[in-house]
């Protein structure tokens, strides 16, 4: 049986402090619908923006990693995002009167525990993974940094990291199983080395940072004045560098949690790729710049891989399933906004449709004439004109209904269309249709390449009797 996807049952609000802003910070995830991913939305903002957690939009990977869009920046997304994927959830909204999330203690431990909390809701709807059938590998030579995705029939993570110190030297963590995360990776905490930590205070960097989010390392010799301005800094009683080379601020939750730490930032950064994947994904001394470039080489694949799978393999030649004459017998479309041509098939939960393109079209007398150019916007409509097809054929008597589009998302123009160009377009069913709605997923293909894809809401009303 597919897999569904999952929202939360309740908003929740996890309450705190930013860790380079100081201020207090109130995250608030909101249940979402399908196929809405993780999205991030500023409350403190005029208009109340909202930013999609995609790697297409990163913009700086230095100590976090950041978002940004049209000027609206969300930062340290990437312990949020791990605590969403750890627990299997897939859409929601996640509402923040900051520019980035609270720093907690440093781990996902509190996201995770503020989602549980109010509960986890299947939807009616399957999750879609990226699946691999080759291996995808990034490399920087330089900073002998590795990360390969393995196929594999679930998503795990091995990780090592090696920061030739003496006190931190080489570890490595493995999760078997993202069932695994809550209990395994979510309370690994960050980690800073000591003389990091000190570059940033002097800077201003780190506002909100304290000794109860941050495992630090002491690599060097340190001074009694040294120990008693990071007392005084961080409003302790004392501060003092244990014999495992580390402060005396916290213990250690696993032997190796630096690692932990490290696969905990995988997995949130890979949550930018925006769907679920099955693969091994093995990092070696990675960080978030490595991270985000490898989400960036698995979420190419996925679109090369999208454009190809769905591919129709129709024969132009065979005799349509519904000819021009039958489409005007169920749509009220009439020249010049009759686009489909032909129904090449249909089934219970997909269409296919053809549409020719050619010079006399009336719209290339204004659009773009010495370099015919098919609108976008007639693409859209001929894509929603098959939809439309596709759900008056799921009705008796079709001719006494009519079709309506409610919503376009995530409408996307990859290649011109020109005269001569026969489109092939394949609408799959995304959910079933209930109470007249219909939830469709589209795209449109000029020989092997994809030109335009969309998902489209629309809805099936009984004609008034005049």
């Amino acid at each position: 049986m597919p897999e569904k996807q999952n929202t939360i049952k309740a908003p929740v609000t996890v309450s705190g402090t930013g860790l380079h802003t100081g201020k207090k910070v109130d995250l608030t995830f909101h249940p979402a619908p399908i196929h809405h991913g993780y999205r991030f939305k500023r409350s403190d903002l005029d208009g109340s923006p909202v930013v999609k957690a995609l790697v297409d939009y990163v913009v700086d990977t230095e100590r976090g990693t950041t978002l940004e869009f049209k000027g609206i920046r969300i930062a340290t997304v990437e312990h949020t995002l791990a605590a969403l994927v750890g627990l299997g959830i897939d859409n929601v909204l996640i509402e923040l009167n900051c520019v980035e999330p609270p720093i907690m203690d440093g781990s996902a431990k509190y996201f995770v525990e503020a989602l549980l909390e109010v509960g986890i809701q299947e939807q009616e709807a399957d999750r879609e993974y990226i699946e691999l059938d080759r291996v995808i590998q990034y490399k920087n030579q330089e900073k002998k940094i590795e990360l390969m995705a393995i196929p594999y029939d679930h998503f795990k993570v091995s990780t090592l990291i090696d920061f030739e110190s003496h006190v931190l030297g080489t570890q490595n963590a493995v999760m078997e199983h993202i069932d695994r995360f809550s209990e395994e990776i979510a309370p690994s905490r960050t980690f800073v080395f000591l003389h990091e930590m000190e570059y940033l205070l002097d800077n201003n960097l780190i506002k909100g940072g304290d000794l109860s989010n941050a495992i630090v390392f002491v690599e060097d010799m340190v001074s009694d004045e040294q120990l008693a301005r990071l007392a005084k800094v961080f409003n302790k009683p004392d501060v003092k560098v244990l014999q495992q080379g580390i402060l005396n601020n916290l213990k250690l939750h696993f032997p190796n949690e630096p690692a932990r730490h490290k696969l905990l930032d995988v997995i949130g950064d890979m949550a930018l790729v925006g769907k679920p994947i099955k693969a091994h994904i093995i990092t070696n001394r990675t960080g978030h710049e490595a991270n985000v470039q490898m989400a960036g080489l698995i979420k190419n694949y996925e679109k090369e891989l999208h454009g190809k799978a769905k591919i129709p393999n129709v024969d132009l030649n065979a005799t349509p399933v519904f000819t021009i004459e039958d489409i005007q017998r169920y749509l009220p479309h009439r020249f010049p906004f009759l686009l489909i041509d032909k129904i090449m098939e249909i089934s219970d939960t997909y269409i296919i449709g053809v549409k020719n393109v050619t010079m006399n079209e009336a719209f290339f007398t204004g659009h773009f004439p010495d370099e015919p150019v098919m609108p976008g916007v007639l693409q859209v409509e001929t894509m929603a004109q098959t939809g439309g097809m596709f759900v008056l054929n799921s009705v008796q008597n079709p001719e006494d209904y009519a079709t309506y589009l409610l919503r376009l998302e995530d409408v996307r123009f990859r290649q011109k269309v020109k005269p001569g160009d026969t489109i092939i377009i394949r609408i799959e069913l995304i959910e079933p249709i209930r109470r007249g709605i219909c939830y469709m997923q589209g795209q449109a293909f000029v020989g092997n390449n994809v030109v335009m894809e969309a998902r489209m809401m629309a809805q099936i009303v009984k004609k008034e009797i005049k």
